[in-house]
């Protein structure tokens, strides 16, 4: 049974002694985590974008990473949305429009959605978007002295115009009434795919 964080969040078992083959040390100093992220930034393979709410301000980060244009795949990774965020239209568009840009701009094949498999939100999240959940990499990670398994979920391009009229069809503004309240969910709209 997984330990619980002091949010009641289940995390998992403790892994003593592990530690990276290739450690890297903490950031010292402000300059050092600002070389840190920069670094991460510019590492090759990883694409990070800024949502910004049409007429609002930024809030939230969502990164392409693993882009494999050979293989036509690649994973949305690092999302984060601020609380302003969490829960909207916005939100979900946000996605929407990384996935139409896979498929549609980019014209790869796959779309992927990676997890720790004790977070829930992040589960419910990959299927309520229209993710196939794919299975289990067990002891996939150690993420600050913890295992992690991390759960797969993709939308492949034989799926993508299904999910994109299921998509488009809950982001209409007449999906939801004059207080922004949805009239149907989007998981009833991809539950069917």
């Amino acid at each position: 049974m997984p330990d619980l964080t002091a949010f009641d969040q289940p995390v998992g078992d403790l892994v003593p002694g592990w530690g990276p083959r290739q450690p890297t040390d903490p950031p010292a100093d402000v300059a050092a985590m600002e070389a840190m992220v920069e670094a991460t930034l510019s590492a090759p393979g990883m694409e990070t974008m800024v949502l910004r709410p049409l007429g609002g301000t930024a809030a939230g980060l969502a990164s392409f990473m693993r882009i494999d244009p050979g293989f036509g795949q690649v994973e949305v990774a690092g999302v984060l949305y601020a609380r302003s965020l969490q829960r909207t239209r916005a939100a979900t568009e946000a996605i929407h429009l990384l996935a139409r840009h896979v498929f549609e701009t980019l014209g790869y094949r796959r779309f992927e959605w990676k997890c720790d498999s004790l977070n829930e939100a992040s589960r419910r999240a990959a299927r309520r978007l229209g993710f196939t959940y794919e299975g289990r990499f067990r002891q996939h990670m150690v993420i600050k002295g913890r295992n992690r398994d991390t759960d797969w979920f993709s939308i492949t391009d034989g799926e993508w115009p299904a999910v994109r009229a299921a998509h488009e069809q809950w982001l209409d503004p007449a999906n939801f009434d004059e207080d922004g309240r949805q009239r149907s969910s989007l998981s009833e709209a991809v539950g069917g795919l």
